[in-house]
């Protein structure tokens, strides 16, 4: 019992923050389950088999919200299908964690990228509210992180958010649930993957349902949330996770002297913190400025 409420916890929290984050959910829960001692392969087959009810949950939950562009979650999911099919299978046996740390170099450079567009040049969407990536785009994008979110334990959301999130067409909000959405599919190829190369022995249906019982109380919440937090706050939020997931990638991979492993990380998360507090006081200086002057105006008429 005491094990189930441990992994049901460590599903809860890795979903709350996919859901809300747009990434994160196989790289929180397979940490986490590394922790426990559990093979890299099994726990990559767990992760991915859970995560075809949580985010099947999630992706109810973000449509139901309205933070879902449909057509652009059928751009993603056939290439990602196929990539994270392919990841899984043929390739399984070609360590991913090769091409990971230039795989983050990129991803930070995009997390750098859209911190600094939603802390200095953030602007209120306007139009269609809709992604102008075409299918011939989302093509390379939907393989490349259907793969790596297979071969890598990980990637789905941390490459196709940022990327998303780079072209100024769609909300925040409107990325996450789009691809919280689409990664149903590619959970499940995945999965799919993982029972050809390794068999369903090797699956263990105790952490995968413990797992999925904490992700399904969080799918609504995290849907919930990102539609309530203000979109730039929400952008300074995903830039400074991308950023911090993987600069951990690069130290891990990188650099051998562990000891300065906390001031790195600290040095980010002060810098993060510092973003996330000038982001929040702007927005109430703003929302201050727009009732002050609603209230002028209001006397001017009485």
């Amino acid at each position: 019992m005491k094990k189930l409420i441990v992994f049901a916890f460590i599903g809860f929290l890795a979903q709350l923050i996919d859901g809300a984050l747009g990434m994160a959910y196989g790289v929180t829960s397979s940490s986490l389950l590394l922790a426990f001692s559990i093979a890299p392969a099994v726990a990559s087959a767990s992760v991915h088999l859970s995560e075809v009810v949580t985010t099947a949950a999630s992706g109810v939950a973000h449509i139901k919200f309205g933070n879902v562009d449909k057509g652009m979650v059928m751009k993603l999911i056939i290439p990602g299908s196929i990539g994270a099919f392919l990841g899984a299978t043929f390739l399984s046996n070609i360590p991913g964690e090769l091409a990971k740390p230039y795989v983050s170099i990129f991803l930070l450079l995009l997390g750098i990228y859209v911190l600094i567009r939603f802390l200095f040049k953030y602007k209120p969407m306007a139009g269609k509210n809709k992604s102008t990536l075409t299918r011939k785009q989302s093509i390379p994008l939907g393989f490349i992180a259907g793969f790596m979110d297979a071969t890598g334990g990980g990637g789905w959301g941390p490459i196709a958010t940022p990327v998303l999130l780079s072209k100024n067409e769609m909300s925040v909000r409107k990325v996450v649930g789009t691809v919280d959405t689409s990664e149903f599919a590619i959970a499940l190829s995945a999965s799919v993957g993982f029972f050809i190369s390794l068999g369903w022995s090797e699956v263990n249906w105790f952490w995968v349902t413990a797992l999925i019982i904490g992700g399904i109380i969080a799918a609504p919440i995290a849907a919930w949330l990102v539609r309530k937090v203000h979109p730039q706050l929400m952008g300074v939020l995903v830039g400074g996770f991308i950023i911090f997931v993987n600069a951990r990638t690069l130290f891990t991979t990188w650099m051998d002297n562990t000891n300065i492993y906390p001031y790195l990380y600290g040095i980010i998360l002060l810098v993060w913190l510092s973003a996330v507090i000038f982001t929040a006081g702007n927005i109430l200086k703003k929302k201050t400025s727009t009732v002050f002057s609603n209230q002028k105006v209001e006397n001017l008429i009485d």
